[in-house]
């Protein structure tokens, strides 16, 4: 446990895919001890990087799951979570950014601001996180840190500052000045673990003093002793370090630092810039929901000595039991406590408290506020939220997005049926953008997810983990349903059998909404449905747009308002309520000139400027509109918005008219109605599948 809390910092490693985030962790882990040698995310010796503890992950070079660790620098206690880069898993970044204090956004010399680098920091500002931006990789040909500065400001809005000075790029990268001492470093040894300080080389000195004053006008804004002192000319870097932090904190500047860490230079000045400027967990505020209060929102204080308040955010099912990754925002845990589940509101005994690096685990007798811990063996979701004393607490949720593609699974034979059931009972319990469930009319196992990726991943790791091969059907597309026009109803549900009736009449109208799913409005006046009845009236609806009538879709975008109706004393209850309600909505929904919408995703290609044409025909070819393309020193961006129905198997087609140099990234941006021959065919299909 630390007593100290101004000296524990969590902070997450987040970028887009390929920017270099696991290899910068490996060498933060190197130069504060916790591992004695460096291996490499696809390097030669095939061990792999210590934070890619998966051996999918290993040979396929990626992240995929986040992985926790922690380390000592200066004297600080640093928790550490390498999120992926890829879009598919981007639930690991919101997750682990929902728990963590600061962050250090990656991007590459070369490609700058790319379209993964917009979601994070989306992400980053949903949870007000604090952060600093590390270029990496400016040994690389065409590396330019001071154009990734500009993208910075231009693409993200941020207000960017740089805090060092490259000593030459591409091969030529030897080390950095640091701006605010103003020294330059030098990296040495066999992994750079030498820092060697000397004077700032004399052709860089007119640069490093303009850039120095850019950085002391920039934090001046944030620290009034730092901006007197400029007035005078004298800043000190005690001052002008302080201005920095302030900024920081406020969400007010981000300090960009350059290196290389796959060639050891740049890691140990970025790690002084984690406990100089990010925050520790004191100075981070967080609310919690007080659910024997009404949901009553109040702040949680960080504090050992108070209640425990504590956040399940995400859950790994091992070999021996289930690993659930806990942020202790409030009071102190121990080996042997007994706590209480909110949700579930029951009370669970802490058998094992273990402290995680990568997929290694330390034992631990207790840890308290501010601290990134792990529970061995306990049952409970991800989300969930721990107190003491049976006080039932709910921290803020975690956003998670809709998944936009399903497929069909069915087990190779009977004997791995139940195998396929636990993993995916395993699977939906760890990764909430993971579904599965079965469909009513085929009978099918239909997963759903992220992206063929992202599905890819969840089938090759029933195969490996659980023993149980799987046939797939084809990919497919989450379409939706929606109404384009307002139109008015009244309906009358009327059944008479032995003994009571139903009864129930609904009047009024549904209309778009484009806002949100659903809006339900009630207008009723004189009680002509009584007031009980009235969230029946909303369930009908509501259970009538799970399935729409086009195409089987769930219908989205809705506003429904009743403003008459009529009740009878003694056959009206709930239940007709419902039915006049899904009678209401069968009748009016063909009148509202319904049409299919279509996930449109975000998709960007990037690489080499000679394969421009080839971007923009296989975006074109796929029905995708240009939104925007931009082009530095022979390398070429180009960003489409795609249905995602065009993109399966765009991966193979892109690999072969780039001759491999191209990669793409693609999210889901919005829904969109698909061209009329496009639903005509869907309509099509699916009246053949229900008459068959």
């Amino acid at each position: 446990m630390f007593s100290d809390l101004s000296k524990v910092r969590n902070i997450g490693i987040s970028a887009h895919i390929d920017s270099g985030k696991t290899t910068l962790t490996e060498r933060i882990l190197f130069y504060t001890q916790r591992i004695r040698e460096i291996h490499d995310v696809k390097g030669k010796d095939g061990v792999g990087a210590t934070m890619d503890s998966m051996e999918l992950e290993r040979e396929r070079g990626i992240t995929i799951a986040s992985a926790a660790t922690y380390c000592q620098w200066d004297e600080h206690h640093i928790n550490i979570i390498d999120t992926p880069g890829h879009v598919d898993f981007t639930i690991e970044v919101e997750r682990s950014l929902r728990v963590l204090d600061g962050a250090v956004l990656v991007l590459c010399a070369v490609a700058g601001v790319q379209s993964q680098s917009l979601t994070v920091d989306r992400q980053m500002r949903r949870y007000k996180v604090p952060r600093l931006a590390f270029v990496n990789k400016a040994d690389r040909s065409g590396a330019n840190p001071y154009r990734v500065v500009e993208e910075l400001k231009d693409k993200l809005k941020l207000n960017a500052v740089l805090m060092q000075l490259p000593i030459g790029l591409e091969a030529e990268h030897e080390g950095v000045v640091d701006l605010v001492e103003m020294r330059a470093l030098y990296f040495e040894g066999d992994n750079g673990e030498t820092i060697r300080e000397d004077e700032i080389p004399e052709h860089m000195r007119e640069a490093a003093e303009e850039k120095r004053n850019e950085i002391i006008e920039a934090a001046s804004m944030f620290n009034d002793e730092l901006l007197e002192a400029a007035l005078e000319d004298n800043a000190t870097p005690e001052q002008i370090h302080a201005g920095v932090r302030r900024g920081v904190l406020d969400l007010g500047l981000t300090p960009v630092f350059v290196g290389s860490a796959y060639k050891n230079k740049g890691v140990q000045p970025l790690l002084d810039a984690v406990v100089r400027y990010l925050p520790d967990p004191t100075e981070i505020e967080n609310v919690a929901l007080d659910l024997d209060d009404d949901e009553r929102e109040f702040e949680v204080n960080v504090d050992p000595e108070q209640p425990l308040i504590a956040l399940a955010f995400k859950l790994d099912e091992g070999r021996f039991g289930q690993l659930t990754y806990l942020r202790i925002y409030q009071g102190t845990l121990k080996k042997g406590d007994t706590i209480f589940n909110s949700r579930m509101s029951r009370d669970i005994r802490v058998g094992r408290l273990v402290r995680m690096h990568a997929d290694e685990m330390e034992d631990i007798e207790s840890a308290a506020a501010g601290d990134i811990v792990a529970l061995f063996g306990i049952d409970c979701a991800s989300g969930d939220t721990f107190t003491a004393n049976r006080r039932a607490v709910a921290m803020s949720s975690i956003h998670v997005p809709e998944p936009v593609i399903h497929i069909a699974i069915k087990a190779k034979d009977r004997k791995t049926e139940g195998n396929v059931a636990k993993a995916l009972a395993r699977f939906v319990k760890e990764d909430p953008t993971f579904r599965t469930r079965v469909d009513e009319e085929s009978a099918e196992t239909i997963i759903s997810g992220m992206g063929e990726l992202h599905l890819d991943v969840y089938i090759e790791r029933m195969k490996r983990e659980y023993n149980a091969e799987v046939e797939t059907g084809q990919p497919q597309v989450a379409y939706r349903e929606a109404i384009s026009r307002r139109a008015e109803f009244d309906y009358t549900h009327k059944k008479q059998t032995g003994g009571s009736g139903q009864y129930g009449r609904v009047a009024g109208y549904i209309e778009p909404f484009e806002a949100g799913d659903f809006e339900f409005v009630n207008e009723i006046r004189g009680g002509v449905i009584p007031t009980e009845f009235i969230p029946a009236v909303e369930k009908g609806f509501r259970a009538a747009m799970d399935k729409g009538k086009l195409i089987g879709f769930p219908v989205t975008g809705l506003r429904v308002c009743i403003n008459d109706g009529a009740a009878h004393a003694v056959d009206s209850s709930d239940m007709a309520f419902q039915a006049a309600a899904r009678g209401a909505f069968v009748e009016t929904y063909s009148k509202s000139k319904p049409q299919i919408l279509e996930p449109i995703m975000r998709v960007a290609v990037e690489g080499p400027g000679e394969f421009q044409g080839a971007f923009v025909r296989s975006v074109m070819q796929r029905r995708g509109v240009i939104v925007g393309t931009t082009e530095s020193e022979g390398f070429v961006r180009v960003e489409a918005d795609v249905p995602l129905s065009m993109m399966f198997g765009y991966s193979t087609d892109l690999r072969s008219s780039t001759q491999g140099k191209a990669e793409y990234t693609m999210e889901f941006a919005k829904y969109a109605p698909v061209p009329a021959e496009v639903s005509e065919e869907l309509i099509k299909k699916y009246r053949n599948e229900s008459d068959s």
